[in-house]
């Protein structure tokens, strides 16, 4: 089984691209994080921040382009995918990817400008 869950931050503003037949694809990049902690004897373990390259198709994709922004907070299951490529100077590169089966934004929603002036 290939599966993968992910809860983390949005590293940047999402890629979003447009490939023949109106396919939507978006990538972006999720921080996850291990918090640091002290072992028995006072050893201290830092926290560890992983980067994941994420790429979502079709509707998730759509969804990423109105509504994931720098920052937010992501729940992501997916699948592993590697892809082998050279780099403009011949050096053959491996990149590891998340692709996408599903997507839940977990950051707060924001207040509308007519939700924001309703409450006052």
């Amino acid at each position: 089984m290939n599966k993968v869950m992910l809860i983390g931050n949005v590293g940047k503003e999402p890629e979003v691209k447009y490939l023949d037949r109106g396919v939507c694809v978006a990538s972006l990049t999720l921080a996850t994080t291990e918090r640091g902690y002290t072992l028995q004897n006072g050893t201290e373990v830092p926290e560890r921040t992983e980067w994941h390259n994420i790429v979502l198709w079709r509707g998730l994709a759509e969804v990423v382009e109105k509504y994931v922004h720098t920052g937010d907070k992501l729940f992501i299951e997916g699948q592993i995918h590697t892809r082998t490529y050279e780099d403009r100077n011949g050096i053959r590169r491996t990149v590891t990817e998340i692709w996408a089966e599903s997507l839940e934004m977990l950051s707060p929603k924001a207040p509308s400008a007519d939700e924001a002036t309703a409450n006052k």
